[in-house]
C-alpha cells in the first residue's frame, strides 16, 4: 500500500498549472479533502456532489455511480461555467463520467490525486492510505 503525505499532495498541486476556474466541484465523500486543498490554492468556493459507486476497499458495489443525496440547486441550474471536478481515484472513470452528465452545460476538467482525469497526480497501481 503506497502512503502519501498532505505535503506531498500539496507540493504535487502546487506543480500544475491551472487555468482560471469559476468553482469547484467535489465528489462526496471521498473528493472532499482533495477539494478543500485546492480551495485553498486556487481561491474558489467548492460545491458537493454526492456520487456513490465503490465500498472503502474501493470494489464497485453497484453496477454503476448512483446519486445518494439530491444535487445542491446552486450548480444544478448553473451553465457555461468552468468547474474543476475533484475525487480521490478513478479507475474506471464511472463516477467522474456520471457526475460531468449531472453537470452538462459546463466546461468541466477533472482533477483526481491518482487515476484517470484531466489532472491527475500519480498513477499508482497499488491502494493508497490517505493522509486524512
Amino acid at each position: 500500500m503506497k502512503k502519501l503525505t498532505l505535503n506531498q499532495i500539496s507540493k504535487k498541486i502546487k506543480e500544475i498549472k491551472f487555468p482560471k476556474f469559476d468553482f469547484i466541484v467535489a465528489i462526496g465523500k471521498d473528493g472532499i479533502m482533495p477539494a478543500s486543498l485546492l480551495r485553498h490554492y486556487l481561491n474558489l468556493p467548492v460545491y458537493v456532489v454526492w456520487i456513490n459507486y465503490r465500498n472503502k476497499e474501493n470494489k464497485p458495489i453497484r453496477k454503476k455511480p448512483i446519486l445518494t443525496k439530491p444535487i445542491n440547486k446552486k450548480i444544478k441550474n448553473l451553465k457555461n461555467k468552468k468547474i474543476l471536478l475533484v475525487d480521490t481515484v478513478s479507475r474506471s472513470g464511472k463516477t467522474l463520467e456520471m457526475a460531468k452528465r449531472l453537470l452538462k452545460g459546463n466546461k468541466i476538467k477533472t482533477f483526481v490525486i491518482d487515476g484517470k482525469a484531466d489532472y491527475s497526480l500519480y498513477k499508482f497501481k497499488e491502494c493508497i492510505e490517505w493522509p486524512w
